[in-house]
């Protein structure tokens, strides 16, 4: 089916997608992104700026209810080439992850009726850095905003909504000895090393709380490498960590701590500490896009996710209905075969559309 067919807006929604796409914009290096997706913004009505963080921040409205619409606009590394193929697919960096969420909220508010605008503000964020541990917009945007409701921009295919991730700490392992020769008795550098990650391993998989992989540590290798000078020997081991509930990121490292403290020569250290979320169900929000989602022929998936996203950032500040959402099959974020079908994409706009008017509506009501 041709884009004109499927409804006014539709070209102009897929293009935007397209051209977002084809801007290289690896976390750190937004700008030029930033400066497209505002101006689409303001050419459509929207109140723009780029902030101190670099978000693209874009806002239609005047109603008393604030509805945040947290998408990011940068990506990991890979030069993938930006096409649409003969099947209507986009292929390319980002068109799942997570520019195709973005833009799906850009083109739904750009959508509204008038009404839903006198009744709600929307505010739409393409956040940098959500790639980069810094999560740099995320925790700028979380100290300028205070919304009543909030969609969070990540690939959950177009009748998914996702309710929580899970928390994420990183630990650095280094061990360093003296040199030895290596046919006399003792253990290496790597050897410690690596007994230090056996010893978290069995913790991680004793940890189980049941109920699913959601429930469970995670732990897995990052980086690891084993150097010598001659007169020392050093290895060095990056370890990540998917967090439950259940589990924050401090009782994590207490209990890494612990289970490492008597091992001479190891030095660990924490980054990365986000906590693990998971929303409820029922509320306002979810049931919008549900009654959205059923309209189209869809019917409503709830998920949660092992990875983290800026949900764990904002969770803590915003206290209020929350769920991430997008066009997009997120088992394709950050591979070589990352693309977007773009029917797929008109119809979260859609739902987003339906949703957005339904909320606005309903609180004014």
């Amino acid at each position: 089916m041709s884009a004109d067919a499927l409804g006014p807006g539709t070209q102009a929604a897929r293009d935007l997608i397209v051209e977002a796409v084809r801007i290289r914009s690896l976390s750190g290096e937004e700008h030029q992104v930033a400066a497209f997706l505002t101006g689409w913004m303001a050419s459509r009505g929207f109140d723009t700026r780029i902030d101190e963080a670099g978000n693209a921040v874009g806002e239609r409205g005047t109603g008393p209810l604030t509805v945040a619409l947290l998408g990011h606009m940068d990506t990991v590394p890979g030069d993938l080439p930006v096409f649409v193929d003969e099947t209507g697919v986009l292929h390319g960096r980002g068109s799942v992850d997570a520019k195709g969420p973005l833009c799906a909220f850009m083109a739904a508010v750009a959508a509204l009726p008038e009404n839903a605008l006198r009744a709600a503000r929307f505010v739409v964020i393409g956040a940098t850095e959500e790639e980069a541990p810094s999560s740099r917009g995320a925790r700028h945007i979380r100290t300028a905003l205070q919304p009543d409701l909030v969609l969070i921009g990540e690939p959950s295919s177009w009748a998914g909504l996702t309710l929580g991730y899970k928390g994420r700490l990183v630990a650095r392992l280094q061990v360093v000895k003296d040199n030895f020769h290596t046919a006399g008795e003792g253990t290496s550098a790597a050897d410690d090393l690596t007994e230090a990650w056996f010893r978290v391993r069995a913790w991680a998989a004793a940890r189980f709380e049941g109920g699913g992989v959601f429930d469970a540590v995670q732990a897995t290798i990052q980086s690891l490498e084993a150097s010598t000078d001659g007169v020392q020997q050093i290895a060095r081991a990056t370890l990540g960590f998917r967090l439950p509930p259940a589990l924050s990121p401090a009782e994590a490292e207490t209990a890494i701590l612990d289970l490492l403290g008597d091992r001479p020569g190891l030095v660990v250290s924490f980054t990365g500490q986000e906590r693990a979320v998971r929303y409820p169900k029922d509320n306002v929000l979810t049931r919008a896009m549900r009654v959205a989602i059923r309209a189209r022929g869809g019917t409503p998936v709830f998920k949660v996710k092992t990875g983290t996203s800026d949900m764990n950032v904002v969770a803590g500040h915003w206290p209020v209905p929350t769920l991430a959402y997008g066009p997009g099959d997120s088992a394709l974020d950050h591979t070589p075969e990352e693309r977007l079908d773009l029917q797929e994409y008109d119809r979260s706009v859609a739902v987003l559309t339906d949703a957005l008017t339904r909320l606005a509506l309903g609180a004014r009501s």
